[in-house]
């Protein structure tokens, strides 16, 4: 089986994880993406669409993303097939050993307009300033004092055998869609039934389908600063959290709901939008530069 999969360490560590768990022999397939080559871009498509296109022209079989990355919407003659069994899906600081830690005007570095938000919301004190590159060159640019402290993904840390490098986990973050869980895309019907079955993961599938459905329902894109953190309870309900903001974090909307599963997602949304969560996500995406 041919797995296609972004050429970062991460992206690249992922991908072999699932390899691994596959019942038959795997052959790694790197695509350099649009948003590899273009980092500065906002669109999560650009992380994706490459990785489509092989699908599609059968060049690989399998495609191994993080879910955070994956549109609400696929492309034509495409499906998720798996969500394997989520990684921690939270936010850490590397740098400091939590926001509190941090004094006035010290320096935060991120790459996601998310995380800039919030940090902005909770902490109008600190400089949010833009660190790109994958989570090595963030944490070299952390160690060369290009800022005092830098936010990222636990579960990156993780699959890159580097949790230590976290000072604390900010639980008063709220993730994005399908942080720290993985999404294997392949064209409609191709994948055995039973091939991937050590990688699917109910659980995990729930709670990211009501994440991507909240983000669906709000009309929300990757130029918007939108989080969304679902939980399943172990009896088809969900528990999900969600927050909106403006990227200066002046204003916000937070809620969190338990719900069914097929419903949590759509109702978050709808409460969230009677109290100004849409006019947020329009004043967001007039906001952020072009």
């Amino acid at each position: 089986m041919r797995i296609g999969t972004r050429g970062s360490a991460l992206a690249i560590a992922q991908a072999q994880w699932v390899a691994a768990r596959l019942p038959v022999a795997a052959e790694l397939v790197p695509i350099i993406t649009a948003g590899d080559q273009e980092r500065a871009a906002g669109d999560k498509s650009r992380w994706v669409s490459e990785l489509e296109r092989a699908l599609l022209d059968a060049e690989i079989d399998l495609a191994v993303h993080s879910a955070k990355d994956v549109p609400a919407d696929l492309g034509d003659g495409l499906e998720l097939v798996a969500f394997p069994d989520r990684a921690d899906p939270r936010d850490v600081i590397c740098g400091a050993a939590s926001l509190a830690a941090l004094g006035p005007g010290a320096r935060v570095g991120t790459s996601s307009l998310r995380r800039a938000a919030q940090l902005r919301a909770l902490r109008a004190d600190l400089q949010v300033v833009e660190l790109r590159g994958n989570v090595d060159t963030r944490l070299r640019k952390l160690a060369g004092g290009e800022v005092d402290a830098c936010v990222v993904a636990l579960a990156g840390l993780q699959r890159l055998g580097r949790p230590d490098e976290a000072g604390g986990v900010l639980d008063e973050l709220v993730p994005a869609a399908g942080q720290g869980a993985l999404a294997l895309e392949a064209r409609a019907g191709s994948v055995a039934p039973g091939l991937l079955g050590q990688l699917r993961h109910a659980d995990t599938a729930a709670a990211v389908g009501a994440e991507r459905d909240l983000v669906r329902a709000l009309g929300a894109s990757c130029h918007t600063p939108v989080g969304a953190h679902a939980r399943a309870l172990g009896d088809g309900r969900i528990e999900l959290a969600a927050w909106v903001g403006l990227p200066d974090g002046s204003a916000w909307v937070s809620d969190r709901v338990v719900a069914g599963a097929a419903e949590v997602g759509a109702r978050v949304a709808a409460r969230m939008l009677a109290v100004g969560a849409g006019e947020l996500l329009r004043r967001a995406t007039a906001e952020i530069p072009a």
